[in-house]
This record gives C-alpha cells, sequence and structure tokens, in this order.
C-alpha cells in the first residue's frame, strides 16, 4: 500500500520542477515501458496492478517493484484511465551535440516547441524514420514532460534529445542548415545532399528571428490549398519522408 508521503511525492513529479530536482520522470502503460527497460535509460520503480504482473518481462535485479491497487495508481497516474503500469524512470545527464552527433546524416531542429502532444508525435516520427537525434532551443518543450512521454509511445527511448543554444550552435556547424519557411524552394526539388540540420519552428511563430539568420537553404511544402499553415508535427513527418525517399 502506497504511503501519502509516496503519493505526494510521485504526483510532484508531474511537475517540471520536482522532475528536475528529482532527477525522474514518469512512463506509464506496458508497452512504453518495456522499451525503456531495453535502453540505457535506469529505471527506478515499477508500480503495477497485481493482476497485470504477468505481463512484466524479465527485469534487472536494480529495478525497485511495487504493486498497487487500481485507486492508488488513479493518485498517481497523469492519464484519465491509467493503464496498469506507472515507472520512475532517471532522467539521463544533460548531452552537448558534438559534429560527430551530426555529421554524415540529417538531424530535426526544434526551435520553441511548445505543445508537448506535438513534441512527443515529433520524436515518434523521427525514429520510425530512423533519425537518430533530435536537437532542441532551450524553449522547446522538455521532453520529459508526461505528455510527450505518453505521446512518444516508447520513442523517446531510441531517439537522443539535445537542449542547445540554437543560435550558438548553428553558427559553429559547417552542415548545411535546412529551415521549414512559408518562403523557400519546394521541398519536392531540395538538394539535400548527404547530410543537414532540419529547422521546425514555433506552432504559432515559427522560426526565431536569430535562427532565421542560420538557415542556408529555406524549404518550403507547397499549399495546394486553402489553409492557412501546416500543424508542426505533419511538417516533421513530411520533411523525413522526402529526406528518406531521397536517400534511398
Amino acid at each position: 500500500m502506497l504511503s501519502k508521503s509516496q503519493i505526494s511525492f510521485i504526483k510532484s513529479l508531474h511537475q517540471k520542477k520536482y522532475r528536475k530536482e528529482n532527477g525522474l520522470f514518469l512512463v506509464e502503460g506496458i508497452k512504453s515501458i518495456k522499451e525503456f527497460i531495453s535502453s540505457d535509460y535506469r529505471i527506478d520503480t515499477i508500480y503495477y496492478i497485481g493482476e497485470q504482473y504477468q505481463h512484466l518481462p524479465k527485469l534487472p535485479a536494480n529495478i525497485n517493484l511495487f504493486e498497487v491497487n487500481n485507486a492508488e495508481l488513479s493518485k498517481i497516474s497523469t492519464l484519465q484511465t491509467p493503464q496498469g503500469f506507472l515507472a520512475l524512470v532517471k532522467i539521463p545527464e544533460t548531452k552537448t551535440a558534438t559534429q560527430k552527433d551530426l555529421k554524415n546524416k540529417f538531424t530535426l531542429v526544434l526551435d520553441g516547441i511548445q505543445d508537448p502532444g506535438n513534441m512527443g508525435t515529433i520524436i515518434r516520427t523521427a525514429d520510425w524514420f530512423g533519425f537518430e537525434n533530435i536537437i532542441c532551443s532551450i524553449d522547446t518543450v522538455e521532453a520529459y514532460n508526461p505528455k510527450t512521454v505518453q505521446a512518444t509511445m516508447g520513442s523517446l527511448a531510441r531517439v537522443n534529445l539535445f537542449y542547445e543554444d540554437l543560435p550558438v550552435l548553428l553558427a559553429n556547424n559547417d552542415i548545411p542548415v535546412f529551415g521549414a519557411l512559408l518562403e523557400g524552394n519546394s521541398i519536392y526539388k531540395t538538394n539535400w545532399g548527404q547530410e543537414g540540420l532540419v529547422v521546425l519552428g514555433n506552432e504559432g511563430k515559427g522560426i526565431s528571428a536569430d535562427v532565421i539568420k542560420k538557415i542556408n537553404y529555406p524549404v518550403t511544402i507547397p499549399r495546394i490549398g486553402a489553409a492557412e499553415s501546416l500543424n508542426v508535427a505533419v511538417s516533421a513527418a513530411i520533411f523525413c519522408t522526402e529526406i528518406v525517399r531521397i536517400k534511398n
């Protein structure tokens, strides 16, 4: 049975401040938890409904297991309908993107993305298309936000996330920088070459002025109909699709 202090602690991890203080984030659902078990992430504790135990894979000895009932899981879950399992996972040490991380491949660069659902969908999309790394501006939504983690459906366990000062990073690299802009060369007529940083901007404001200055190749997805704009996660999927198509 969970104590009040345990419940209070786990619920505190719903907030960024306490995730950062304690170095832990939440993963819910057995499918996503399995992805983290088989990754380089370290799982601290798994809370599970008793009858769901059979669905757990063989676990390393350093993972704590704690049986809870439905009422307790509802109190600590971020979901309206909890999925039988909740894990506390260690936030890895902050890493800086190196030239080795970026050379001879394509990397998505997110400038000021704010919606956790969009962020999670972009991570999942990057994983689907084999993009190993995503670089985020400092003001991009946190990757360990529960809504982001949930939207990745486990892909967060496989995609490397870097949070960087984008103008500085872009100024200090020799890799072509492509930017998703309304005014630019058609995505279908762009010469992508063998490597690149692909910048996607904020949902409402687009790419920031300081980052636009660093873009070598503005690229647009041609508009056929009358919609004002595309969702940034949809744009990311279109860019990933076209890059992979050209490379293959």
